[in-house]
């Protein structure tokens, strides 16, 4: 798995560490990357057939189309991450306003993967974790590795289990 790094160790509680640690995959950057390609060749064609003025508003208009189809979902993707630790389950999205959803490994009753032919190519797939709140089911999409990381969620979810059913004396 991905080199534990995570949420700021501030923001851990006592005895809790961070298990994994990751982010939407890459292949979210590959439609940014093709926008990217696109507005270039039509900027490079405007300004070899268009005249000088035209073609400078084309390049700002081909600018302000890179800031919307290329950095604005690149800065989506680098924001949005994926923490797991000991205790649990960890979101966190957004470039301004800043999103969380943080959900205890204790209330998690069912961790389920997907992985569609493409997500199968390129290592990734979506998490499907299923808790007892009102939010039901929390859909973690094109995560590195999925299959890795729901057994280690579900690694997690026995051992807390199990440490449950001592502490009762079962």
């Amino acid at each position: 798995m991905m080199r534990p790094v995570g949420i700021p160790s501030r923001q851990l509680n006592e005895g809790e560490t961070v298990v994994l640690h990751t982010r939407t995959h890459a292949k979210a950057l590959l439609l940014p990357a093709l926008a990217l390609i696109v507005l270039l060749v039509i900027g490079e064609i405007g300004h070899f057939w268009l005249p000088r003025v035209t073609s400078l508003v084309l390049w700002a208009l081909v600018a302000l189309g890179a800031l919307w189809y290329v950095v604005r979902p690149v800065l989506v993707w680098a924001s949005a991450t994926y923490t797991v630790t000991t205790r649990r389950l960890v979101t966190r999205r957004g470039v301004l306003t800043r999103r969380g959803h943080d959900i205890p490994l204790s209330r998690i009753s069912d961790v389920a993967s997907e992985r569609d032919l493409i997500d199968r190519l390129l290592g990734c797939g979506t998490l499907y974790v299923s808790d007892a709140s009102t939010h039901g089911r929390v859909m973690l999409h094109d995560i590195p590795r999925v299959e890795e990381a729901q057994r280690l969620i579900n690694e997690l979810l026995n051992d807390s289990n199990d440490r449950a059913m001592r502490d009762e004396g079962v």
